[in-house]
């Protein structure tokens, strides 16, 4: 056995960990043998090219390890709307000028030391409560975020390329479920239609899955399954429910020509699909 696998050897048994080692070596077979042409294509994440993706993953974890961050290169960009995105922004601007090959080497070396990491974290310490994007967490919602923040980045990297993959994982099952859980959200407070509403979503793909959001005193309940009267049912792919839960894309988009399918009410559905996206 070598030195390198001893280092990912302990007792640990998160599945979140499995998820973010699953993403993060799919991401890298996703970049092998790019040019830089291929690197400076630009992503459905507004402003960012395939590597900026990367140095975007690089920056995030190396953050985690207790590296600080770069500092900032002076006014932030139009695509930067908050602090955090000012945040990522530091870590992406670092690498600009840094070749492709080099800023993927540099992914493959700081994923393999937080890997490394989390395998040596007891339960107690994904037990623990901390900051996070999303609010003060246990730190195994936190690396949630970080599996799902990982595998859009994968896969906006994948549509930017043309290269499919990474598909039916732990990565996307995370994402899937998060989009769903925001769906409430979406539906009840962007939205707020009447008392009693409900919308059924029907989401195809590897990872299939079917939910019906209720308006209930003015909020909107998830539940699995779909509703046997809906007020509206949408249907459609799993690659365009994440990705206009992303803001990836919108209705209007033309990716969207024939793949959502609404039964019922279709004003609703179209206000719902309008404000589905709900992150970065």
């Amino acid at each position: 056995m070598s030195e390198d696998s001893k280092e990912f050897e302990s007792n640990n048994c998160e599945p979140i960990v499995e998820a973010l080692e699953e993403t993060w070596g799919s991401t890298l077979q996703a970049c092998q043998g790019l040019d830089e042409g291929q690197w400076s294509l630009a992503t459905e994440c507004p402003g960012w090219s395939v590597k900026d993706q990367i140095s975007h993953l690089v920056g995030t974890e190396r953050f985690l390890l207790g590296e600080s961050p770069p500092e900032s290169a002076g006014l932030d960009p139009a695509h930067v709307k908050n602090p955090l995105g000012a945040f990522n922004e530091r870590w992406v601007e670092a690498r600009r000028g840094v070749p492709g090959g080099r800023v993927l080497a540099e992914f493959k070396e700081v994923t393999r030391l937080r890997i490394a990491e989390l395998r040596h974290f007891g339960v107690e310490r994904f037990d623990e409560v901390g900051p996070s994007p999303i609010g003060e967490v246990p730190y195994r919602v936190f690396m949630e975020v970080r599996a799902f923040d990982s595998w859009v980045h994968e896969q906006d990297i994948r549509i930017a390329l043309g290269r499919e993959g990474g598909r039916g994982g732990r990565g996307e099952e995370i994402t899937l479920r998060r989009v769903r859980d925001s769906l409430g959200y979406v539906v009840g407070r962007k939205v707020g239609p009447p008392e009693g509403t409900k919308v059924s979503f029907d989401v195809s793909g590897p990872l299939p899955l079917s939910a019906t959001v209720v308006i209930r005193d003015g909020r909107g309940v998830v539940q699995e399954g779909k509703a046997a009267d809906p007020t509206a049912a949408i249907s459609l792919p799993a690659d365009v429910f994440w990705r206009l839960g992303c803001g990836r894309i919108s209705p209007g988009d033309t990716v969207l020509d024939g793949d959502v399918a609404v039964v019922g009410d279709v004003s609703i559905a179209e206000r719902i699909l309008a404000e589905m996206a709900f992150a970065p």
